[in-house]
């Protein structure tokens, strides 16, 4: 096992492992049965009745298995990652030849048939080394739009966890209905994501707030009007 993790990545390691496991039990199991005295001719005979009527329920096991070698082939991710299938987000605990195992970030270990990852969108969120976080940040229509973006720039300078290079995203978004809408997004090492997270939040309120940039909330306006006497009141929003 040593030898292998050397010479190959963990997925393979894993794969190899198992595969080794399972040969060596087989051929152990057979080599204990001769030396028993029975008649492995009889018994192969018998399974070979057996496995035409295992082999209609071991289908799903062998679309797994093949989906578990087009994932060896493409290496989309590797042991370690944090992965994100459909809803499902956690780190890889292990590749195996029917299922990846994940565990989530609540230590839950959820198992995913290797078939639903070969058909499903997978996202491997740690295979670069540095990471955007996008923020959608809303500031009210009486706010300088050049002084917003400057901000978000000093900000992005001051915060210890931002990256120089590449240069933080950004972008004066569009008009939103109570609220001038930018996109923020300075860069950082994934292993600081989430330090940064939950950083550039409360750097961007204390310095909005120093800046006197107002953060917007909803607004609806009500008008009343009357339509007669007797008729009562409508509302429009």
């Amino acid at each position: 096992s040593s030898v292998v993790k050397r010479n190959a990545n963990d997925h393979a390691a894993l794969l190899i492992k198992k595969l080794i496991i399972y040969t060596g039990s087989v051929v152990l199991v057979a080599t204990i049965l001769v030396e028993l005295g029975f008649n492995l001719s009889a018994i192969l005979g018998a399974a070979g009745i057996v496995s035409v009527a295992v082999g209609f329920a071991a289908q799903t096991s062998l679309s797994n298995i093949i989906s578990g070698v087009f994932l060896y082939w493409e290496k989309p991710f590797q042991v370690g990652d944090v992965i994100r299938i459909g809803t499902t987000t956690g780190t890889v605990i292990s590749i195996d030849l029917l299922s990846v195992k994940l565990r989530s970030f609540e230590n839950q270990m959820i198992r995913i048939p290797n078939e639903t990852i070969i058909k499903s969108e997978s996202t491997t969120v740690t295979r670069f080394p540095i990471r955007r976080l996008t923020l959608p940040i809303s500031v009210s229509y009486g706010s300088d739009v050049q002084q917003v973006m400057d901000a978000l720039k000093e900000i992005a300078d001051q915060n210890p966890h931002c990256l120089d290079e590449p240069e933080p995203l950004i972008v004066f978004d569009k008009f939103g209905e109570s609220s001038l809408d930018f996109i923020f997004g300075p860069w950082v090492e994934k292993s600081e994501f989430l330090a940064l997270k939950n950083s550039i939040m409360r750097d961007i309120k204390t310095h909005f707030d120093a800046k006197g940039i107002e953060i917007p909330f909803p607004q609806r306006v009500l008008h009343i009007q009357s339509q007669g006497n007797d008729a009562p009141p409508t509302t429009r929003i």
